[in-house]
């Protein structure tokens, strides 16, 4: 019961500051408040290097006076402090220019109903047991091969909070939430090559984290299976991202087909709804409601209601990301995506990971995406990746210091496979993903 009287007390100083901004001559207001506790624990060589606590909350507030807006946060959370915020907002939405797309979602979009997510598992905090996983992982790693020789350190990370937002349009609702993390990073050498990985596991559960063995084993045998890596000749080639890296393939897609690219017409998929971007089979779909995921929620950050969608249906572009700002400026309305996506479901061609580097036959298994080289006004991709060789569907050897190049437009349609063993640690669910040809820059 402790958290539900938390949330209420938050509930309170929100409705206070929403009242406040309409006595102060706003016409319209939306506050949101987190309050959020936890530890950060992290070891280097087994040994302690840092403690962290943390007990952090603010509220922040946007007024409109008509169509001025004016954004104010704070950290004090006192009569005076809160009170201050509201009039520096109101103060400067009198000097903002006019908006005709600013304002309040619209009201018939906001959520009403707030089921229970299951977002919320507390524990102890206990900066113990978080010190003798970490420690556990790193001992578990440097004790599996021998030429893990060193350590970029272990970090195990607990957090729980909860969070409401409120408008004058009537929401006022909130709910906990919870995350728990551990990682490991180590680093090998042999015959003068070094190279490092890591391994980690994140959950709203801390019961179903990987073991701290599992995590440092995992750790040891990625980095020493990049020993001895090689360049690559340059040429082109099929390249799969490993599912651990393919959803950053997904998230240049949410970035281009997002409402603020559009209405500033920066987007490579401008003007491309009801068309085929993917391959026919390819099917995405949205599911903010489900239990425990760790992009679920029942409202976005503008309060409007999330809904389960299909975000690509046999390959066609069938949505748009509308915040109620974008879809003013588009003349469309919000589809609850103010504050990002809600765990994307990738589809998929049904292939084991096994089965997947049989499909891919000769050609680049990447593992490690480097750089920023992605353009959404033109598609035009390139990035420093690592990975590893395969023939035949057999891994070779590993390799580094390649760059991969395409068009995102072509990779997307030229998308041959996608695994069906998928990574869950993320807002996007996908597996391993097999594109038909990449430019290879190597040596």
């Amino acid at each position: 019961m402790q958290i539900e009287k938390q949330i209420a007390e938050i509930q309170n100083i929100v409705d206070d500051v929403l009242k406040m901004a309409l006595s102060k001559g706003a016409t319209q207001a939306e506050a949101s408040m987190s309050k959020v506790q936890g530890i950060a624990v992290s070891s280097r060589m087994c040994d302690v290097e840092n403690v962290e606590f943390n007990n952090d909350g603010g509220l922040g507030i946007s007024v409109y006076v008509g169509k001025h807006k004016g954004s104010a946060s704070t950290a004090d959370l006192s009569k005076e402090g809160l009170a201050l915020t509201v009039e520096k907002a109101v103060d400067i939405a009198r000097y903002t220019s006019e908006d005709d797309c600013t304002g309040l979602a619209d009201e018939a979009l906001i959520a009403t109903e707030f089921p229970d997510l299951d977002l919320y598992h507390p524990i102890e905090l206990d900066p113990q047991k978080g010190i003798e996983m970490a420690v556990a992982a790193e001992q578990a790693a440097m004790a599996h091969d021998k030429r893990i020789t060193n350590s970029d350190g272990a970090s195990y990370n607990a957090n729980m909070g909860m969070r409401v937002y409120g408008n004058t349009h009537g929401i006022n609702a909130g709910y906990p939430s919870s995350r728990y993390s551990l990682s490991c990073m180590m680093i090998g050498a042999e015959n003068g090559d070094m190279q490092r990985d890591y391994a980690y596991t994140v959950n709203r559960v801390p019961s179903l984290l990987k073991g701290a063995e599992e995590i440092g084993r995992e750790a040891a045998e990625a980095t020493v299976a990049r020993l001895g890596a090689r360049k690559l000749a340059t040429g082109k080639v099929p390249v799969m991202l490993h599912k651990d890296v393919a959803s950053s393939l997904f998230g240049h897609y949410v970035s281009a087909i997002s409402g603020g690219s559009l209405y500033r017409r920066s987007s490579f998929l401008l003007d491309k709804l009801g068309e085929q971007v993917f391959p026919h089979w390819l099917t995405i779909e949205e599911k903010p409601h489900l239990k425990a995921g760790l992009a679920s929620s029942v409202f976005d950050a503008e309060g409007v209601a999330t809904k389960d969608m299909t975000i690509v249906e046999n390959g066609i572009l069938s949505h748009y990301l509308y915040t109620t700002y974008s879809a003013r400026k588009l003349g469309v309305i919000s589809n609850g995506h103010a504050g990002g996506i809600h765990n994307w479901i990738i589809g998929d061609t049904g292939q084991s990971d096994g089965q997947m580097l049989q499909e891919l036959g000769t050609g680049l298994l990447v593992t490690e995406l480097m750089g920023q080289g992605v353009n959404t006004v033109t598609g035009d991709y390139s990035r420093g990746a690592a990975g590893f060789w395969v023939e035949n569907g057999v891994i070779q050897y590993p390799v580094h210091e390649v760059t991969i190049a395409g068009n995102l437009k072509d990779m997307f349609m030229n998308i041959q496979a996608i695994g069906a063993e998928r990574e869950l640690r993320g807002g996007v669910q996908t597996g391993s993903v097999l594109i038909g040809e990449m430019h290879i820059a190597g040596s």
